[in-house]
């Protein structure tokens, strides 16, 4: 990922030092000779650091999110030479609501309050108390990235504070290259486990907006908005929506069609079934069928594992994959308007050159390019795989294939003996059926025969 920068500035490591800090600690455990040289030097602040687990403990999730936050801010008030403060949050700190204006929205709950709270409540009150604190949001991450939204207004004193919102951050669009992706959060994920053939279907709304946005387009716009502040100094602390569904959306359906259709040219390397992932409607008895096509065919391999003598693990694999799914339904079976007035103006504050440098239009992004590179970036930079070895592995896409439809027609077959046994109503169909076509082949041949 760093080839490109070191080309351009060979010495860019003596640009860069690293400190050591902990958020779970009071200071941040930062050693005082490095807390006074942050303190004396700093001119800029990327807050970036968070928890973003859907399944964290509020408490760990508070700590991280919130009460880091809260000490950041303390810290931050003691630098004379600092000149903005970027706070980076997300835009599904509100999801809740359809329509998600530039604003910091109030919460039911002072943040001083949970934090307070958190310090001295055990674990079990915590747990029992949590789904009526969180309300109606999905999860403890979106209910802290919002209490910590408020904690930057109310404690930001007279620093020159904004806030950027970056909705499901994807690979890189075009820096330092397309397709860079280096974790198996949100997409990627669901890239990986599709393309081995352990995803094959997704409790989904097909026509739902995958408000999906590349990291390297957070990074440029997060780069612009501290340049503004720092030299514009806004009166008060703006939003910044970083999001694609309302400038460029793509829905669900679409992107999966696009990533099912780039496997056929870059497939995956030993995929344990025929890449697949239809989106289905959102019942109790698909969500059921869903959980048994998953769990099947990952207990029949561990039985094949344990009488070959080797470990099984798919079963284990594929709960963990469920359970991940569970937890990003809320998110791919609806849809939110984010308004991004304070974007638009940044890009217009911008010069011609900045706007090519920093881009962050959306609008010119093609997304059947972005997912194409998308896929093929997981396969190299995430699970490390060869590009010389797509030959094979499309080789092992067809036997897979092959394997597919000759397992459905035995099936078929194996089905409709069955019923023909037990349903004279079957047997009629089947009759009829096979009487249809020897008279449509009579027919043909005669045809054929009276044309010579």
């Amino acid at each position: 990922m760093f080839e490109k920068v070191k080309e351009v500035c060979p010495n860019v490591h003596e640009k860069i030092r690293a400190i050591s800090a902990d958020l779970n600690q009071n200071d941040f455990a930062i050693s005082k000779e490095d807390l006074q040289e942050l303190l004396s030097n700093t001119n800029v602040i990327f807050h970036c650091a968070a928890t973003v687990r859907f399944d964290d403990h509020l408490r760990h999730a508070v700590q991280l999110n919130v009460t880091a936050t809260q000490q950041l801010l303390l810290m931050a008030s003691q630098m004379p030479k600092l000149e903005a403060f970027i706070h980076i949050s997300t835009a599904f700190s509100n999801c809740n609501l359809k329509h998600i204006d530039e604003v910091i929205y109030p919460c039911p709950v002072e943040p001083k309050k949970i934090i307070d709270s958190m310090e001295w409540l055990d674990d079990a009150i915590i747990d029992e108390i949590t789904p009526k604190l969180i309300g109606d949001q999905p999860n403890t991450y979106t209910y802290t990235k919002a209490l910590g939204e408020v904690v930057v207004q109310q404690e930001g004193g007279d620093l020159n504070i904004a806030i950027v919102r970056p909705s499901i951050m994807g690979a890189t669009w075009q820096e330092p290259f397309p397709g860079w992706v280096d974790n198996i959060n949100g997409p990627s994920g669901l890239i990986i486990a599709a393309g081995k053939g352990f995803l094959r279907s997704v409790r989904a709304t097909p026509m739902a907006v995958a408000d999906l946005i590349p990291a390297d387009t957070v990074v440029n716009l997060t780069l612009a908005v501290g340049w503004y502040t720092a030299v514009h100094r806004p009166k008060s602390t703006l939003v910044y929506h970083c999001t694609s569904g309302n400038l460029n959306p793509c829905n669900w359906g679409k992107m999966g069609f696009q990533v099912l259709a780039t496997f056929e040219k870059i497939p995956f390397e030993r995929a344990f079934r025929r890449p697949n992932a239809d989106f289905t409607t959102n019942n109790i008895s698909t969500h059921y069928w869903n959980a048994v096509s998953h769990r099947a065919p990952a207990i029949i391999y561990d039985f094949y594992l344990r009488l070959t003598g080797r470990k099984p693990r798919m079963t284990k694999l594929m709960n963990r994959l469920l359970r991940t799914l569970s937890m990003l339904e809320y998110f791919i079976n609806r849809s939110w308007e984010w308004s991004t007035h304070n974007t638009e103006m940044l890009m217009s504050e911008l010069s011609p050159e900045d706007q090519r440098v920093f881009n962050f239009d959306i609008r010119q992004l093609n997304w059947l390019e972005y997912i194409e590179n998308y896929v093929l970036g997981v396969k190299k930079y995430l699970l490390k795989e060869d590009m010389a070895g797509i030959p094979e592995a499309k080789q092992h896409l067809k036997r897979l294939r092959n394997i597919h439809y000759l397992f459905n027609t035995a099936l078929f077959l194996i089905v409709w003996r069955l019923l023909i046994a037990r349903s004279q109503v079957a047997r009629n169909v089947w009759f009829f059926i096979v009487s249809f076509c020897y008279k449509f082949l009579s027919y043909f041949r005669a045809s054929s025969t009276l044309k010579v």
